[in-house]
């Protein structure tokens, strides 16, 4: 998905878990992390002290950015736990030109049940936090009254992760998600959703 956009200015909104940072330094991009508190920087310390990227402290519902500041602005693993998912959503557009990427968890698949699934998953996991899952219609909806569409959209699991992280076996889940994404499973009821978003007017999806 970032594959137009070689040596972009990226900014990692809520990218203190570190999941995603080094990789993208390692591709090219210059990277600037953005969260709400100075111990958000803790996993990604290194990077920062090697002065491989940034990092700021400021409000993710009120950006410290000017308007088009970035490239490209990703948000992984951090909308499922926004209330003001409107306010926070405006304020990623508002300051990238070329795309926004974001991951959230939909209603339409497993993740429908949740709640069920939650203490289960909370004794595995030990930190999780609630979360909502998104209606994607309503969520796409507001996108475009944004002025942006998707460039592109990929289901990352069919089953839930909690199973993955229970069975600790990567080879049995990589079985597992393959059978279910070769007969399209993954891709009509998959989640957490990866969403590619670019302006409504960018020739380049």
């Amino acid at each position: 998905m970032l594959e137009p956009y070689p040596g972009a200015s990226i900014l990692e909104v809520g990218g203190g878990h570190g999941q995603l940072t080094a990789g993208l330094i390692k591709a090219g991009y210059k990277v600037t992390v953005v969260g709400s508190d100075e111990s958000c920087q803790m996993r990604i310390r290194d990077l920062i002290e090697s002065g491989l990227c940034k990092f700021q402290v400021g409000n993710v519902l009120a950006l410290p950015y000017p308007d088009d500041a970035f490239d490209v602005v990703i948000s992984y693993r951090f909308l499922a736990h926004v209330e003001r998912w409107k306010l926070f959503m405006n304020e990623l557009a508002r300051v990238a030109t070329k795309a926004v990427l974001i991951d959230y968890p939909t209603l339409r698949s497993i993740n429908y049940i949740t709640p069920l699934l939650f203490n289960l998953k909370k004794g595995v996991e030990k930190n999780t936090r609630p979360y909502t899952c998104y209606n994607e219609s309503e969520l796409l909806g507001y996108v475009e009254s944004l002025g942006m569409k998707v460039g592109d959209r990929y289901a990352q699991f069919f089953w839930p992760m909690v199973l993955h992280r229970m069975i600790k076996q990567p080879a049995v889940s990589s079985i597992l998600e393959g059978s279910t994404r070769v007969i399209g499973l993954s891709r009509l009821l998959g989640s957490p959703i990866i969403l590619k978003l670019i302006p409504t007017t960018s020739v380049t999806d």
